[in-house]
C-alpha cells in the first residue's frame, strides 16, 4: 500500500499551525521532550510525517489531522 500521493504535514509544523507553539524550537522542544502522542503513543521525532486522520495530543487537547480541499489542514 503507497501513500505517495497522500497529503501529509510534519509533526512540528502541525503544532505551530494550530498554535500550540509559538516557534520551531519550542516544538522541537515539547516533541523530543515527550510531551506530544500520535495516535496514543509518545512520538519524539518532529519530521514525523502526519496523514489524514492522524490523532495529536498535548497538554490534555487531543486533535484530528484533517485536511481540506484546497490541502489546507484544520483539526475536528
Amino acid at each position: 500500500m503507497s501513500h505517495a500521493n497522500q497529503t501529509t504535514i510534519h509533526l512540528d509544523q502541525f503544532l505551530k499551525v494550530q498554535n500550540l507553539v509559538g516557534t520551531g524550537g519550542q516544538a522541537k522542544q515539547v516533541i523530543q521532550g515527550g510531551e506530544v502522542q500520535v495516535n496514543g503513543e509518545v512520538e519524539t521525532r518532529r519530521r514525523r510525517q502526519l496523514r489524514q486522520g492522524d490523532v495529536v495530543l498535548f497538554e490534555g487537547e487531543e486533535m484530528v489531522v484533517v485536511f481540506d480541499d484546497d490541502e489546507s489542514e484544520h483539526v475536528s
